[in-house]
């Protein structure tokens, strides 16, 4: 569902349960997922995907990380194959389709069950020059007192 944004963003927050623990830690499938997703939902990828696994102190907290730069802003995956979670955020400056996306972290990882939340971040976020000076003036007579 595309839901206009307020301020000056979107943030989509996904988290996956009972995900496939085999796709969770294979990082070519994660590469991958970062490498398609922003075409996917109409963004502008910047650079490729830099995935990279992690090994925690503790066995179950290993997992694979990765993120890919947008020109919008910014995709990140957090994975822990051994409790078959992950979480993503998208978080962008253009409106974009946060089911579409939803829908292809369900079918790449193989999630059994998930939670989102979609914000909308920066909501005084001035978007006209009028709007902005009328904020600075009034910051200005606030500082004088």
């Amino acid at each position: 569902m595309k839901k206009p944004a307020l301020g000056y963003g979107q943030h989509l927050t996904l988290d996956g349960y009972d995900a496939d623990p085999t796709r969770l830690s294979d990082l070519d499938t994660i590469y991958e997922f970062l490498d398609r997703c922003p075409e996917l939902i109409h963004m502008t990828k910047i650079m490729p995907p830099y995935v990279f696994k992690y090994h925690a102190p503790a066995p179950a907290d290993w997992g694979v990380s990765g993120f890919v730069l947008i020109a919008e802003s910014h995709i990140s995956i957090h994975t822990y194959p051994e409790r078959g979670y992950l979480s993503i955020d998208i978080f962008s400056c253009k409106d974009f389709d946060s089911q579409q996306a939803i829908d292809f972290a369900r079918e790449t990882f193989g999630i059994g069950r998930h939670e989102h939340q979609l914000l909308d971040r920066g909501l005084e976020f001035p978007r006209e020059v009028k709007v902005v000076e009328r904020f600075l003036r009034q910051e200005r007579r606030q500082l004088r007192g």
